[in-house]
């Protein structure tokens, strides 16, 4: 069953003005170091709740995670001998796999800035990929029950995430042009009867470069936001005045 994306554009979140984020794109790095930063940013954001809102947006080498219940059983090989590093870690949701080609955006925000409703923040990351989909000419649908956006019946794009004193960490891979064989070796996200897709599928040749702007620009207009894109390192702030 298909949802109407438009419900989910909150009228008060239009209503309140533009909020700042600041827009860390990192290029390609190991997920342990963006999940450390994650954590950083998320002990600053409560410690500081004047302090703006980020987004990371990232790639990462092979790896896979698992969220805080995800079962075993979906898994395809020896933990023990994992074809890329495996890490079990706070968000919901069961295992995915991350890898080049794959466009992931980790946003750092205060919810109660937007609407303190986890529901809502889930849906609202679903219209981010809807909306950038459209931008491309292509049609993402959600699937009652399930989290995440599918383009004629394969799943694009996986969403999880973990909110602490609503303050919101983790976020959406979106497939772009990956190695889809990573995926062959779990059940992603515990579904084993929807396949995965890219968006190379449809559009040969698109890579993670023309589809990052286009994935801020949707996550500015979802959530209603300016961004300002942060030059250098992402440490280069790490410790703001």
């Amino acid at each position: 069953m298909l949802e109407n994306s438009s419900h989910f554009l909150d009228q008060n979140l239009r209503q309140r003005g533009h909020t700042g984020v600041l827009v860390h794109t990192m290029g390609r790095v190991p997920f342990l170091e963006v999940w450390a930063w994650q954590k950083h940013w998320v002990d600053w954001a409560i410690a500081h709740p004047e302090s703006p809102d980020r987004l990371l947006v990232v790639e990462h080498p092979p790896v896979y995670t698992l969220g805080t219940g995800a079962t075993l059983d979906h898994l395809r090989f020896d933990l023990n001998h994992p074809p890329a590093p495996c890490h079990r870690i706070e968000r919901g949701g069961e295992v995915t796999y991350h890898g080049p080609g794959q466009l992931i955006l980790y946003p750092i925000l205060d919810l109660r800035r937007y609407r303190p409703d986890l529901h809502w923040y889930l849906r609202q990351l679903e219209q981010v990929v809807i909306q950038l989909l459209l931008e491309l000419g292509l049609r993402g649908d959600r699937i009652s029950g399930l989290t995440g956006v599918w383009v004629a019946g394969k799943k694009l794009a996986a969403i999880g995430i973990k909110v602490r004193r609503w303050v919101s960490m983790h976020g959406v891979a979106l497939n772009v042009c990956p190695d889809l064989r990573g995926f062959q070796q779990i059940v992603p996200c515990g579904i084993s009867d929807r396949p995965v897709g890219s968006l190379a599928e449809l559009i040969p040749g698109i890579t993670v470069e023309q589809v990052q702007p286009l994935a801020i620009a949707a996550f500015e207009s979802v959530f209603q936001v300016s961004s300002q894109w942060v030059a250098g390192p992402l440490w280069a702030d790490a410790f703001p005045e």
